[in-house]
This record gives structure tokens, C-alpha cells and sequence, in this order.
């Protein structure tokens, strides 16, 4: 099910209080389904529902956020099941360019390299940090930013570690009048975080030893930055370092991690072009070093893998490799034929052609101090470029084209390359092409009909798929959906599912029956496994 995360927008007016929130429930009605593997439930009803209210009045904010997962969906940590106020601040603004934020919160420090807390429902993450939080822009071209506390993990906030930061950013061209004539902005930024654990917080004794690791009671990660934008270009280069950290995610090695991210872009009307480069290693960063799966993360390392929204694409999803380190590279470049040229036609013609290509880094091992482990150690040796197997690897070329002033045609070829190996855990690669054709036609002003045909080949894993989908919008209230992954390979297993979603004012609802894959939800190179289900799906959202 689709869960959909509600903003929230302030807005006051004069001395009157200022009230906005949102409520959320996703909830599925299971049916055990032993021919797709949905195993057993123990309640006729799960679900994740979220009930947020913020106050403000004059310069000040105040918020709460209600949580029910007692009986969560399938596929989610077993800390995640739980209930109560987790999340509840109060934001003081001064009128001078100071914010002061008490309880809990969310900030990102750069592109999140070193720092980065968010909440995202789909993966069951809300990472926020629990303390003081201060804002500061009360000198030109600068934004200051401080902050401390303790981490949300679900259900708990560890107080056996704390962690501390600052950002600063400075705004060159507020100080030359010369950029701002020749419409140049130059960005230096710079980020500390300091991230303490209790001394005796962690026991870890090597295998098969009586040696117990003498583990760093601090850590200390620092980024440095600078963006550039010129006319229709823009330029970004970030380099991030954190100290010693052994883990379980890197198998508890004393080598630094760093990261570095480059990115170049070009914006006119009718093309566009990107390109970004991000070397990776040993960056995960977590505020319980014992700790695997999605939960706990103190930073979060950009993903350069498309994000595809159509199912069959997205049925091999890449998740960063985060702990092993990777080479990353992602292009995209994007041309419009204008009207009436030949390539372009009546309406014009849209093409864009993305590729993503990421491997390992080649490392050599080092020798062994404690028994047959590299734990304690640095765990391995290598060079800056040296890049190990192939990780992941996207080609896609799409094509929009507006046919008819009623009919509109979307098109989509994907070469992938995808180490199930490296990324699951077991499976080796698989080799797929994937081909997409989606038509979207208005009958009227009330009625709209769109449809999605895709197939996936391949000669590994379960095979090929094919999917299938019909969807009426009546306008203004409701949308009829019906759909079919159909695995035409191995299992020739059907994944029916029909819906119905109806929207009046602020409220949406969704009602729909059918069965889901297993597989991996993934946003933003982190992925969470949701296992197979059967049963009636309903979805309510509702902003105030």
C-alpha cells in the first residue's frame, strides 16, 4: 500500500491561532495465501496510522504526533510494533533569525553524509533526534546551525549515546556585487558531528578468542562542500570523513570512512544533462554500532540509481551500499523536439536517456591479528580508484509524446545489470531487458482512461514477467484501478489487484483487494523487504 507522508505548511494571521494537521491509516485485512507464501497472522487487522496536529500562534510552534503500530503491516522490524506520542516539539522564532527548537526534530546537514534525520513511512524510518536544536540566518549569506541530543530507534531513545553538530553555510555572492550581476552564486559550507557512546556501552569478544575489541568511546565525522551556479550550470563538490567506528554493519574493522560526491549540471529550455560521480567507503554511521536493517542511521549516502515508478522496473531495486563502499556514476541528459520539426511532430517529442553504473571497490584483505578474523584490524587495503565487480547497472531510454489532443503516449526501454549477491544476500545476477508502453486518453473533461503494458525478460531468477494495467479517473471524486503481475517464467503466478480511491476536499480513500509480490520497497538507496500478502487494502489520508 502506498502511504502517503503529509507536510505541514504554517500560516498566521495577526494574533489568531494557527492549527494544521493530518491523519493517516493504512490498513490491510489479510488472507493467507499459501500459492504466493504470505505464511500466517496472528490479527485480523494490521495497520500503521499517524495523527499529526501543529499549533502556532505568533512566534510560536508547537507540535505532536500520535502513532498506532501495535499490529503493524507485514514486512516491518519487530521494534517497530508499538503506540504513543513519540514525536512532540516546540519551535521558538525570535524575529531576529534565530529558531529554537526543544523535543524532537529532523535537519540534514549537506547531502546528508555525515548527517541526516528524516521520517519516511513506507520504510518504517523516523530516525529524529530528541534535544535542542538552534537556527540561526541573522547575518547576511549565512546560516548557522547547532544542535544535540539522543536518536529515536522506534519505540526507544538510547541515552548510552548522544551525538552533537554544526553546520555553516556562507553565501559568497552576497558579498560581490559583481556575481550578482552576472547572476553567480557560490556556496562554501562546512559540517561537524560528534556522535559519544557510554564506554562500556558495547562487549564485543572476537571468535573464537578471549580478546574483548577496545571500542572508540567517540566519533568524529566532518563534511566540507561547495556549490557553484552560473547561468544554466550548476556545480556541486562534497568531501565527507569519519573516524574510526567498527560495526556490525563493516564487521567490527577500524578503518576511517570517507566519502566523496561530484555533481555537474546543465538547465536551458529543451535540454538538460547530469552528471554525478560519488566515491563511498565504510560510511555507515549509526548510533548503535550492534545494529543491521534499516534502523538507527545517523547519515544517509545519496542513491545514484534511477528511481523508477513503473512495477516492472522497479522489481530490481538497488540499495547503497553503504558499509562495503561503492563507485557510483549517474548520467542523464534530456532533449525536446520542438512543435512541427520533423522529429517533433504536431506537439513535440520528449526523449531522455538515463544511465547508472556502479561497482564495488577492489580490496585486498589484511592479515589477520586475532585468530582467523579481521575484526580489530583495518580490515583491508585499497586504492583510491580501484573498483571491484559490477554492483548495479541501469540503461533506460524514455520517449513522451503527445499524439492527439486526447492522446498522449509514454514509452520506456531498460537494460539492467543487478548482483542479487551483493544486494540480497543470494541469487548471483540477473540480466534483464524491460520494455514500458503507457497511453494515457481524456475522453471528456470528466473521464480519463490510462493504461500500462510492460514486460520484463530475463534468463535468471524467477524468469519473465508481464504487467498489466487499466485506470478511469471520473472527475472530480474518484479512480477505478485494476491491474496483473503475472510471473510467466517460473512460478506463472497471477498478482491481481483492483482499488477504488475517492478524493473529496482534504480527505482521500482507497479501497482495494488483491495479492502483492514479495520484494523490496526502496526509497532513496535504502530498502525494506515486505514479504508477500493477500486481503483488502485501505488507505485514508486526511489534511487540516
Amino acid at each position: 500500500m502506498a502511504a502517503m507522508a503529509t507536510g505541514q505548511a504554517w500560516a498566521q494571521d495577526g494574533d489568531k491561532v494557527s492549527v494544521h494537521g493530518s491523519i493517516q491509516s493504512d490498513i490491510l485485512v489479510p488472507q493467507e495465501d499459501n500459492k504466493i507464501g504470505t505464511g500466517t497472522y496472528k490479527e485480523d487487522v494490521l495497520t500503521n496510522t499517524y495523527a499529526d496536529i501543529n499549533i502556532a500562534y505568533k512566534s510560536l510552534e508547537v507540535g505532536t504526533r500520535l502513532e498506532f503500530t501495535e499490529y503493524p503491516l507485514p514486512g516491518f522490524e519487530p521494534d517497530f510494533k508499538g503506540w504513543g506520542v513519540p514525536y512532540l516539539y516546540a519551535k521558538f522564532k525570535t524575529g531576529k533569525g534565530v529558531d529554537v527548537t526543544l523535543g524532537d526534530f529532523y535537519d540534514q546537514f549537506g547531502s546528508g553524509l555525515i548527517f541526516r534525520t528524516y521520517e519516511e513511512r513506507s520504510l518504517g524510518i523516523d530516525n529524529s533526534i530528541r534535544g535542542a536544536h538552534v537556527a540561526v540566518n541573522a547575518i547576511k549569506g549565512v546560516q548557522f546551525k547547532a544542535l544535540g541530543g539522543v536518536q529515536r530507534r522506534y519505540w526507544d531513545w538510547d541515552t548510552d549515546s548522544w551525538l552533537a553538530g554544526a553546520d555553516l553555510e556562507i553565501n559568497i555572492d552576497q558579498y560581490s556585487k559583481r556575481m550578482q550581476e552576472n547572476n553567480i552564486s557560490w556556496m562554501v559550507g562546512g559540517s561537524y558531528v560528534l556522535l559519544n557512546y557510554e564506554e562500556d556501552g558495547d562487549n564485543i569478544i572476537v571468535p573464537g578468542t578471549n580478546f574483548r575489541l577496545d571500542m572508540p568511546s567517540t566519533v568524529h565525522a566532518f563534511d566540507v562542500r561547495s556549490r557553484l551556479q552560473t547561468g544554466n550550470y550548476s556545480f556541486l563538490a562534497e568531501y565527507a570523513w569519519r573516524s574510526q567506528d567498527p560495526s556490525a554493519d563493516n564487521g567490527y574493522i577500524y578503518r576511517r570512512g570517507s566519502a566523496v560526491l561530484l555533481s555537474a549540471s546543465y538547465s536551458a529550455k529543451g535540454v538538460s544533462a547530469l552528471f554525478q560521480a560519488k566515491r563511498s567507503e565504510n560510511m555507515s554511521f549509526r548510533s548503535r554500532r550492534s545494529l543491521t536493517g534499516t534502523s538507527a542511521f545517523v547519515n544517509n549516502m545519496p542513491a545514484f540509481a534511477y528511481q523508477h515508478t513503473y512495477s516492472l522496473p522497479a522489481l530490481y531495486p538497488y540499495a547503497t551500499q553503504a558499509a562495503p563502499g561503492e563507485w557510483a556514476f549517474q548520467g542523464e541528459f534530456g532533449y525536446t523536439f520542438k512543435r512541427n520539426s520533423a522529429l517533433g511532430g504536431k506537439y513535440g517529442t520528449k526523449l531522455k536517456l538515463n544511465v547508472s553504473h556502479i561497482r564495488g571497490l577492489d580490496k585486498d584483505p589484511v592479515e589477520p591479528i586475532y585468530g582467523n578474523t579481521v575484526m580489530g584490524t583495518d580490515g583491508y587495503e585499497t586504492g583510491f580508484f580501484k573498483m571491484g565487480k559490477l554492483y548495479y547497472q541501469d540503461i533506460n531510454l524514455q520517449m513522451e509524446k503527445k499524439l492527439s489532443k486526447s492522446f498522449k503516449l509514454n514509452l520506456m526501454y531498460m537494460n539492467q545489470r543487478y548482483d542479487k549477491t551483493v544486494i540480497e544476500g543470494e541469487g548471483g545476477v540477473i540480466k534483464a531487458n524491460i520494455g514500458v508502453a503507457e497511453g494515457k486518453y481524456q475522453i471528456n473533461k470528466k473521464f480519463t482512461l490510462r493504461g500500462e503494458l510492460q514486460y520484463l525478460s530475463t534468463s535468471q531468477d524467477q524468469g519473465d514477467w508481464a504487467f498489466g494495467l487499466l485506470e478511469l479517473s471520473a472527475l472530480p471524486y474518484l479512480m477505478f484501478t485494476v491491474s496483473d503481475m503475472w510471473n510467466t517464467g517460473e512460478t506463472d503466478i497471477h498478482y491481481y489487484m483492483a482499488s477504488v480511491t475517492g478524493t473529496y476536499k482534504a480527505h482521500r480513500l482507497m479501497l482495494g483487494y488483491g495479492r502483492t509480490r514479495a520484494g523490496y520497497n526502496c526509497s532513496g538507496g535504502v530498502c525494506r523487504y515486505v514479504p508477500a500478502s493477500k486481503g483488502l487494502n485501505i488507505s485514508y489520508n486526511y489534511t487540516f
